[in-house]
């Protein structure tokens, strides 16, 4: 394997890792802080950011093998549907749920704080 494949590799498994103590972090505070409302609110939120993160690598990796292969059509039917359905949930919390859109809205940064620690994880381990 490429060395930077294998860094890369190991970069999503953190993100990963990141994602999952995120999510967990902000559920049990909003949990714990406002009540079960917001608490799902947040976990909605994460599970929809962490399927946006997912449907985001598969695009890289189809748009990677143009040269290999032909990129998958069903690919780019998903990532086409991905907001459509974004918004749906969205609508569904707003005008059918009791749970949380600001708590929503917040989990959808889940990824994005979990870069971030990857990026600090980085500075700082590549300082030693």
């Amino acid at each position: 394997m490429d060395p930077d494949q294998a860094l890369y590799g190991r970069a999503l498994s953190r993100i990963r890792r990141w994602m999952l103590a995120i999510t967990a972090a902000g559920a049990a505070a909003g949990w714990f802080f406002s009540g079960w409302n917001w608490g799902a609110g947040f976990l909605a939120g994460a599970v929809a950011s962490y399927l946006n993160f997912r449907w985001l690598k598969q695009l890289v990796e189809s748009l990677g093998e143009t040269g290999r292969r032909r990129p998958r059509a069903r690919v780019a039917v998903v990532l086409g549907l991905r907001y459509a359905g974004l918004a749906a949930g969205g609508y569904a919390i707003v005008n059918y749920s009791s749970l949380s859109l600001s708590a929503a809205l917040a989990g959808l940064f889940v990824a994005v704080a979990a870069v971030i620690a990857e990026i600090l994880f980085e500075l700082i381990y590549a300082g030693t």
